[in-house]
């Protein structure tokens, strides 16, 4: 499987290019805005594509052509205001189903955030966050393509464990990007996971196993 990875340049998506460079069943692709970031993948070996989530749809699918499946880890970052939240969380993901639709792709993951589904239990200090990646996931799954949203908890820098808890309603709870990126590699195509949205957070089951329980 051939895998576009959309936010290439972000912590998860760093992880999971390097799996996918060492893997020996898909093969990658990293989406990238600049140049500079296109040529140090390129030094790795890494084939690459220049595309801006704040272009257009067009350009988003071209960037994708000939790929079997997208995983969108993008994010605006916490130190930009609620117009990049609103830019790149939400239309930047909107435009990437619209894309992968476009270019006949029809797998696709997306990296949302715990308790995303539920109101209820958002994070007051970042409700534009929640708000956006709530409305991009229910635009994929309203959407024809294959989806998996995974809703990781707090993301932590530390060395991942290799076992976490999946569940549809976790409400609070943290894990490492690392295993964020190995769950992202293993439900790529685990048909158990199609068409599925489940919290993601540090717990006591292999990944693999983990998956299978949503």
């Amino acid at each position: 499987m051939k895998v576009l990875v959309v936010g290439s340049n972000g912590q998860i998506g760093q992880r999971l290019i390097q799996l996918l460079k060492a893997s020996q069943e898909h093969t990658v692709r990293a989406m990238v805005r600049k140049k500079e970031q296109a040529d140090a993948y390129e030094k790795q070996g890494v084939e690459t594509v220049l595309a801006d989530l704040e272009g257009t749809v067009d350009s988003i699918a071209a960037a994708a052509e000939g790929c079997d499946a997208i995983v969108f880890t993008a994010g605006s970052g916490g130190k930009t205001g609620h117009d990049k939240t609103l830019l790149i969380d939400l239309d930047g993901a909107v435009k990437t189903i619209e894309a992968a639709e476009k270019a006949g792709i029809g797998r696709f993951i997306m990296i949302s955030a715990i308790q995303a589904n539920n109101r209820e239990n958002w994070h007051t200090e970042i409700v534009p966050y929640y708000a956006a990646k709530h409305y991009a996931d229910r635009l994929l799954e309203s959407s024809k393509l294959t989806y998996t949203i995974l809703r990781p908890g707090i993301l932590l820098n530390e060395p991942g464990t290799g076992k976490v808890f999946a569940a549809e309603n976790i409400t609070s709870g943290s894990i490492p990007r690392e295993d964020v990126a190995h769950a992202i590699l293993a439900a790529l195509d685990d048909k158990h996971t199609y068409k599925r949205a489940f919290d993601l957070i540090a717990g006591d089951d292999l990944i693999v196993d983990a998956l299978k329980k949503v």
